[in-house]
């Protein structure tokens, strides 16, 4: 990868998070940190509103974005087996966003990444099945997540049938092989549980919101429910 190159992938890769470090833009693009620097001073240099916070990392002032960006070939067709996989998962309010997300991102393919696209839609698939569970709620629980809000579901357990109401301040999301798994602290038993997407009979975003837990990510729940060491 040539230097301009580089930066104007950087330039890309420090508009994709609120905050970035040096050493993950080093790691990366398997460069020294001191390329990193030299390659932020250069954006900085060329009118790019690049801030720092001392020993944290690199972000873009509120409010520049870049134009329209080109797509390689490469990363069309990786949407094609984005789009497969995001079709085949179940629920239907994530295959609704992703194809509106992808009609806007085919609009910019040049003629022949589209034909392409075409082509390879017809000739790629995750599995020959077709996903069993189906549910209807991701988009709103995964809005739920970031703005820390109580939601309130009728549930159907997977093995008694039986059906119960509770609060829960929804904290993960993740696919098993057959359905969408919604991790939360439910009020109702003061503690972690997991419901199936597809056994939530019913639901609703309540106006509450719940005290965030900045710390929750999956890797350590599952580390501590799985005892990994």
């Amino acid at each position: 990868m040539n230097r301009l190159t580089r930066i104007t992938a950087i330039l890309i890769h420090l508009q994709s998070k609120k905050l970035v470090t040096a050493k993950d833009i080093a790691q990366r693009f398997h460069v020294s940190l001191r390329t990193v620097y030299r390659d932020i001073k250069t954006l900085q240099d060329a009118g790019v509103p690049i801030g720092s916070e001392n020993g944290i990392g690199y972000f873009i002032v509120e409010g520049y974005s870049l134009p329209p960006i080109m797509i390689t070939e490469e990363e069309a067709n990786a949407l094609v087996v984005a789009e497969k996989l995001i079709m085949n998962q179940g629920d239907l309010s994530l295959k609704k966003d992703f194809d509106s997300l992808l009609y806007k991102i085919k609009s910019v393919l040049r003629s022949f990444q589209k034909e392409n696209v075409a082509l390879l839609e017809d000739r790629i698939s995750p599995s020959s099945l077709k996903g069993g569970a189906v549910s209807n709620s991701l988009s709103n629980l995964q809005r739920a997540i970031t703005k820390n809000q109580v939601v309130k579901i009728v549930y159907r357990s997977i093995y008694k049938g039986e059906i119960t109401e509770r609060e829960v301040e929804p904290l993960g999301l993740y696919f098993s092989s057959t359905a969408w798994i919604l991790i939360s602290h439910c009020r109702s038993r003061n503690d972690y549980r997991e419901f199936r997407l597809d056994r939530i009979i019913d639901y609703k975003i309540t106006g509450e919101t719940f005290k965030s837990q900045a710390d929750f990510t999956l890797n350590k729940y599952f580390s501590e429910k799985y005892d990994y060491s």
